[in-house]
Order: C-alpha cells, then structure tokens, then sequence
C-alpha cells in the first residue's frame, strides 16, 4: 500500500489532541514540502463551525504550539487553505452523509484520523461504512484507547476488522513516532558493537522509566476508569520493552519488525496472584509538593474518593532464550519529581578484574537512552583517572554523551506525530501497532488486574513529588538494584 491520499479526515477535530498535537505536525509536514499537492484535510466534531471559522481556530492553535520562530505566515497561509471543516454528530446519520459528500470520490484515497471515546468506535466505523466511506481506497487510524481490557479491544478491532482489513488499520502508540525510539532500533542493529552484547549473558537487568510530573489534567473521568497500568504501562511501555528485548528483524518492514514485537509480548511470563504482591507495586500520589510548589492529592483533584492507580511499578522476565533470567523493571507513575522518560540497560560487570590487586574498584557499563523531555544516548564506561597511581589505580565512570538535538542540530525536533501522519499519509504500516500486539499487551495486563482484584492489592499512598512508594524502592533492592534517578 505505497499511494498517498488526496483527503485527510480529522474527527475530534476541535479537541485538544488536534490542538497540540496534529495540527501543528501536519504544518510541520506541509512546511517540508512533503504533503501531497492537492492534499484537502477534513475536520469534524460536533461543534458547529463553517471552513472560515476552523481555519481561524486552527491558525490560533499553530500559533500557540509551534515552536517559537517556527511559524511562517506564508506557509501558513499555504496550509490553512487545505482545511476544510464539517459538522458532524456520531449518533445522526446525516453527518456521515455530508461528510461523504466534502470527500467526494473516496477512490482517490482517503485516510481517517479517528481519536473518540471507545464506546463510539463501533457506531461511528458503521456510520462511514453505511456512507460508503470503507472501500478498498480508504485507511483508518485509530487513536488509543482501544477497549479497557482484552474482551472490549476485540469487539472494536472486530468492528472495525468487518470494514477495515488489517493492512488498511493503522493503530496509532505515538511513541513509535518519536525519532529516540526509532533510534533505538538504529543503536541495536546498525552498530556491530551492541548486538552480540544484548542477551542475557551480558545484560544484568533493564529499567524503564515514563515519570510524568502532571496530575489530571482535564483527562479525569478517562484517567479514572483505566489507571496507570492500563493508561500507560499496556501500550507506551510495554512497546518500548518489546523493541529493546525483540530479535533480529529480516528487514525493516511493517511485517518482519512486527512480528518480532508480537513474539516478545507472548513470551512475556505471566503475573498472576501467587507473585503479583511481590513483582507488582500500585499506588496514588497525596498531598505533596513539585518544584517547591504545593499540589493536591489525586482524590482532591478528582473531587471524590478514588481506588484508581496513578503509580504501578513491575518486574517483568521475558521466557525465551535471549533474557533467561534478566529482570525487566518498570515504572510510571504522575506527579513524579521530574518530566522523564529513559531505558537505562546495565550490562554484567567485568567477570574479572585485574585492578583490584591495585585498589581500584569498576562498575557495570550502563547505557542510557532517553526519549524526554531531551532526547539522548549516554554511555558510562570505566576510564582510569590521569596521575601516576602511585597510591593506586583510580577508575572512574565517564559518560559518552550524545544529546540527539546537538549531534543533528542542523534537522528540527520534530513531533511525533509528523511521522506517524505522514506515515498514514503514504501507507507504510511499520510504525504502527498490530491487532495481535494490541491483545497479546492487554493478556498479560488483564492478568495483572485480575491478581491484584482477588489478591485485594489497593494503591498505596505517596507524596506528590516523589518516586512513589516505598515500596517500588524495596521491588528492586531485593535483587541488590537501584532505580536509576
């Protein structure tokens, strides 16, 4: 599927992802040169607008986003005229039909942009189809959440597999977007020095970290409902584990590179309730402060009482012959001490040192790969310290440091979403999530949930601005570990 599309159809078109998000990444694509000639992109939402007015709502939101020196008026203008808008409500088949009618012929290619709440995805694919909006020329996208467990992910993908075949759905996990990630599998496979190190006979153990420094954020009625592990852990991370730990692909396509993915997430090992109190930690941030300034709990912040996660700590082992025996630590969690997300991989120290008659100690080489709010790629390795050693050999730990924005300083930080859009735009489906990834994450997530329900595993309480409970310190000191901070 290489041929472009001639319409981009943007539903929740006046919401805040369009704002921040896909607007300004579309202008960013456009400002290249890399949209098609002709592209028309078609917002539609409930609220009533006319093409002037969501030109005008889309220049104010380009304007507040973009980055500062990054907006030109005349390339703005160029990608303000592409924008046209239709009023839309999911439950009125009318919307649908003028919606086909702003398309026109659907042959000459069409992408939808769907992001909607998860009980709409079915009414919403039904009512394109019934407006012959799911022919063969046609490819949808779907913004997460996708189902809240493994039975209501199959009834979307289900309903959208009944218009959509699989080579048409392009599930969309951002962070496949960001250019660290793709760097990742960059470092693994284009560097002779990393690979025949990344097995279990050289690796110690690998922590992922995504700390969020923000509470609710306007998200509290969705953010209620799915937690920590089902917000965070179920998609973002647990792709970032399956890059780190997958095999070799036979090539760099949508089809060899997920099928290495979906292998990883079936050999992950299964927590049930025999281990979930001892590999799994949950908790909800309190009263606390953040940069100085107080902020309240996330019951105050929420406006009623809540046994909802904002924190989930795991060890995770992957049984196949490659990780034998390493741990995979995760952690995410709200109103943490900083903005961070990283894959720290700590190598096996030295199995013999020949310093150590001479006093000196070393330590694990570490490597560190960060994706926000910098995104970087450190290597710590051990160096001897300058002098003449006369009291001893002193080592020390130095950092090969490279700051992706300095070392490409001549290319723009891009968005995410610029390359998964445009991705969408051409048809290459290698950065975007496979239905058979989507359930095989959310079987060993529902597991999960359904020890800590018959085990009664409630969150416990942590300061906001801190790195959780204590208990999440005390997942990785019982292997003589410390999170990386």
């Amino acid at each position: 599927m290489a041929d472009r599309i001639s319409t981009l159809v943007m539903f929740g078109a006046t919401g805040d992802l369009a704002r921040r998000m896909l607007l300004p990444s579309l202008y960013g694509i456009d400002s290249d040169g890399l949209l098609p000639d002709g592209l028309r992109i078609i917002g539609t939402a409930r609220t009533e607008l006319d093409d002037a007015a969501f030109r005008d709502r889309a220049d104010e939101a380009l304007k507040e986003h973009l980055p500062e020196g990054f907006f030109s008026a005349g390339v703005a203008q160029r990608f303000l005229s592409r924008l046209h808008y239709v009023t839309l409500d999911i439950s009125q088949s009318s919307g649908f039909e003028k919606l086909a009618e702003a398309i026109g012929d659907p042959c000459h290619g069409v992408g939808i942009f769907l992001s909607t709440a998860p009980s709409l995805f079915k009414p919403t694919i039904d009512g394109l189809a019934a407006a012959g909006l799911a022919c063969p020329t046609v490819r949808m996208a779907l913004e997460k959440p996708l189902g809240s467990d493994l039975e209501s992910s199959r009834d979307i993908n289900d309903a959208v597999a009944a218009h959509f075949p699989e080579d048409r759905t392009f599930r969309i996990d951002h962070y496949l977007g960001k250019e660290t990630v793709q760097n990742l599998i960059a470092l693994r496979f284009a560097n002779s020095m990393f690979e025949p190190l990344w097995n279990s006979a050289h690796i110690d153990h690998v922590q992922i970290t995504v700390a969020e420094t923000v509470g609710l954020e306007g998200r509290a009625d969705y953010y209620d409902g799915a937690g920590a592990l089902r917000d965070m852990v179920q998609n973002h991370m647990l792709q970032l584990l399956a890059l780190v730990a997958m095999e070799p692909p036979s090539d760099f396509d949508a089809t060899a590179l997920r099928d290495e993915k979906v292998k990883v997430l079936r050999a992950l090992r299964p927590i049930g309730s025999a281990d979930a109190e001892a590999t799994t930690v949950t908790g909800q941030y309190v009263r606390g402060a953040i940069d100085g300034a107080p902020v309240p709990g996330y019951d105050e912040e929420l406006g009623r009482d809540s046994q909802t996660e904002t924190f989930v700590a795991l060890k995770a082992h992957i049984d196949n012959w490659r990780w034998k025996g390493v741990p995979f630590y995760l952690r995410t969690g709200k109103r943490m001490p900083v903005r961070e997300t990283e894959i720290f991989i700590q190598f096996r120290d030295v199995s013999y040192s020949i310093f150590a008659s001479r006093g000196a100690t070393t330590r694990p080489n570490k490597l560190i790969i960060g994706l926000q709010p910098e995104e970087s790629i450190e290597l710590r390795l051990m160096a001897k310290t300058p002098g003449l050693d006369r009291q001893g050999v002193r080592l020390r730990e130095i950092p090969l440091d490279i700051g992706l924005a300095n070392a490409f300083s001549e290319t723009r930080r891009r968005i995410a979403y610029e390359r998964l859009l445009l991705d969408l735009v051409e048809g290459d489906p290698t950065l975007f999530v496979r239905r058979d990834e989507v359930e095989a994450q959310w079987i060993w997530i529902d597991r999960i949930r359904a020890a800590w329900s018959e085990k009664g595993i409630a969150p416990r309480p942590y300061p906001a601005g801190t790195w959780g409970p204590s208990a999440a310190i005390a997942l990785t000191e019982r292997d003589g570990i410390s999170w990386h901070e």
